[in-house]
């Protein structure tokens, strides 16, 4: 069974500073990317993901559930919040390790309460990006790897080489 990752979306996207700009040039694009971070970072870690966005001011709103890449992204429905529900989430379905990541101090006691592990919005990013340097360093090793394997010598056995050599030098008999 899979930990799991529960995420107050809007918590997050307020408090990431690498989404500001973003943000307040697009709100709707820096919410996207920000699902595609924790998308990524949940891939990374093996883990089951739920991003929760609260939609309590909007008017006659829908709870809405998209599925994508594995990840279940959770719209409330009006005078929703996204705290309530993550509460409701953790008394009725969640098994195994859950961690919860909000920036709200009172929520992050109820999760613990509720037996979950809390994460502040801040120590998510940290962990994200951790995971995504460690993913470029892996990649970069991996590459570099590649690249001295493919050599042709890495590729012939000792006895070949030693030969081609000699017929490079001219020492053949």
């Amino acid at each position: 069974m899979k930990d799991t990752l529960i995420v107050d979306g809007y918590n997050a996207l307020n408090a990431w500073p690498d989404l500001q700009d973003l943000r307040a040039r697009s709100f709707d694009h820096a919410r996207d990317k920000l699902i595609d971070i924790l998308i990524e970072y949940a891939a990374l870690q093996g883990l089951q993901l739920i991003i929760v966005f609260d939609a309590h001011h909007v008017k006659g709103g829908k709870e809405r559930v998209e599925e994508r890449a594995g990840a279940r992204i959770v719209y409330t429905r009006e005078e929703e919040t996204a705290d309530r529900y993550i509460e409701r989430l953790l008394g009725r379905q969640v098994r195994g390790n859950v961690w919860v990541a909000t920036g709200d101090a009172v929520e992050q006691a109820i999760a613990l309460g509720r037996g979950a592990c809390r994460l502040s919005v801040r120590e998510l990013h940290a962990q994200v990006k951790a995971s995504t340097r460690e993913k470029k360093q892996r990649l970069q090793a991996g590459a570099e790897a590649d690249a001295l394997d493919s050599r042709l010598d890495s590729r012939l056995d000792a006895d070949l080489r030693r030969r081609l050599e000699q017929m490079r030098r001219g020492l053949t008999s």
